[in-house]
């Protein structure tokens, strides 16, 4: 049988102390996340280390998929198995999480975003601005010009 893409079992999530192993390829890698951080773009990053300057693995969220993905906050405190194309960004392994199907186990379970939820405002919630409908302008009648000339040219011939 021919498949369109190796399909991953449990049994093939590397750690993610691993994941550096496994660059250029499309891989399954397990973690506890220990926090989610929020950069100043709305780009979410889920951490796996205390410190994560030094972690070998990180998971990023851009902002225009969290729409797709979910409420990754709630990631927190988590164990996920995430499968995604490893590759390397500033001499790191990391995979880009675009679509929830990418998060495996009952940490895909995680809640859509709320409605109001701002993806372009950096997360922040906005329900829009309400302001009062207006008014119908009534419409009033054109006042008579005092100049005007009625059926008469000023500078043309006299009446008969």
């Amino acid at each position: 049988m021919i498949f369109a893409a190796p399909l991953l079992a449990a049994s093939d999530c590397v750690p993610f102390q691993e994941a550096g192993e496994h660059v250029e390829e499309t891989k399954c890698v397990t973690g506890k996340v220990l926090r989610v951080k929020v950069g100043e773009s709305g780009v979410h990053f889920l951490d796996f280390c205390e410190d994560q300057a030094a972690c070998p693995f990180t998971v990023v969220v851009f902002s225009h998929d969290l729409k797709d993905v979910g409420d990754v906050l709630r990631l927190a405190g988590r164990t996920i198995e995430i499968v995604g194309y490893v590759k390397l960004y500033e001499g790191r392994p990391e995979i880009i999480l675009s679509r929830i199907n990418q998060i495996r186990g009952g940490a895909a379970m995680i809640p859509p975003l709320p409605k109001n939820y701002d993806v372009e405002n950096r997360g922040h919630f906005s329900a829009g601005r309400l302001y009062p409908s207006r008014k119908p302008r009534k419409k009033t009648p054109p006042k008579p010009n005092s100049t005007a000339t009625y059926g008469y040219d000023v500078e043309g011939d006299d009446p008969p």
